[in-house]
């Protein structure tokens, strides 16, 4: 076993291949991973303002307006006055957001029909009971990827500094 790895080296090859896979269905919708879990939490939790959806994804929140400007551009989601603060947004889907995401569901079934396709009905839900007792215990926020910590801050345009850099 060990010449083809152990448990977290097999988590982490068949997760960037998930990953990897899932990203090239969604070009198909000219859609990113990002966008499709924006969506689908919009649709979970609206009314959501920018502050409470940066603090749930944590996310940077500019690199999260950036995000929202697209998608509002392109018809998926609405900035509305928030109810309680004329300072703050809410954030709702918008018709197309919806049909986004209908078109998202169908690419992610077909995604997991094709990654799960070695294991019968028992075995995938043995698998993704043992997979939610590992992310519980590592504290995941159930439902939000966290690859959304890795989106930073927008880099400045000209910028050729790397992180660390002192010059």
């Amino acid at each position: 076993m060990e010449r083809e790895g152990g448990p977290a080296f097999l988590l982490a090859q068949v997760g960037a291949h998930a990953a990897s896979q899932f990203a090239e269905r969604l070009k198909i919708l000219d859609l990113t991973p990002p966008d499709a879990g924006i969506l689908r939490l919009l649709r979970m939790e609206a009314g959501l303002s920018q502050q409470e959806l940066a603090a749930k994804l944590k996310i940077h929140p500019s690199r999260l307006v950036a995000i929202l400007d697209n998608l509002e551009k392109r018809g998926l989601v609405e900035r509305r006055a928030h109810p309680d603060d004329r300072r703050l947004y809410s954030l709702h889907l918008a018709k197309g957001g919806e049909e986004a995401l209908a078109k998202i569901g169908r690419v992610a079934r077909e995604h997991q029909q094709s990654l799960l396709a070695a294991l019968n009905q028992q075995e995938r839900e043995t698998l993704a009971a043992l997979l939610l007792k590992i992310a519980d215990h590592h504290g995941l926020v159930r439902g939000v990827h966290p690859g959304y910590q890795r989106l930073g801050p927008p880099r400045r345009r000209g910028s050729t500094e790397t992180p660390g850099d002192c010059t």
